[in-house]
């Protein structure tokens, strides 16, 4: 007989980083298949420093969702990540699966943290990395 499912808490000190990374976007995750009995769902917390950002990358098959505790984020997307979507505390935002994008804290004094929901695990597939000059607006901190 299999050992009954029981609810699992992850304290917010303890979050895991055993989890698909890309560049200055880190990923530490509450709810995930590395560390929880979760099987289709990866569920966490992201932050970038003021002025990282992530290289570009995609999730695979995944879709995903975030929401905004705080800061001022920007996602660019398209021909040669040309296009862009703004968030600030509160928002929410859906990344359709395989979009190649770069997620961006565009505050060079106060840190980007959201919370991401993903299906079916945290796919991170990091791609060729861009020039800051392309990310139109985008300056790293002096």
């Amino acid at each position: 007989m299999s050992e009954p499912v029981i609810p699992v808490v992850t304290r917010g000190n303890a979050l895991d980083t055993n989890t698909g990374q890309s560049g200055d976007c880190v990923r530490r995750s509450g709810v995930s298949p590395q560390h929880t009995p979760a099987t289709r769902i990866w569920f966490g917390q992201v932050s970038n420093e003021p002025g990282f950002r992530s290289p570009p990358h995609h999730h695979g098959e995944a879709e995903t969702g975030g929401y905004v505790l705080k800061g001022h984020g920007r996602i660019y997307y398209g021909d040669g990540y040309g296009e862009y979507v703004d968030m600030t505390d509160g928002d929410f935002v859906f990344v359709p699966p395989h979009m190649p994008h770069v997620e961006v804290n565009m505050s060079t004094t106060e840190p980007l943290v959201w919370l991401t929901c993903r299906t079916p695990d945290n796919i991170v597939v990091n791609l060729p990395d861009v020039d800051d000059s392309t990310l139109a607006g985008y300056r790293r901190p002096d």
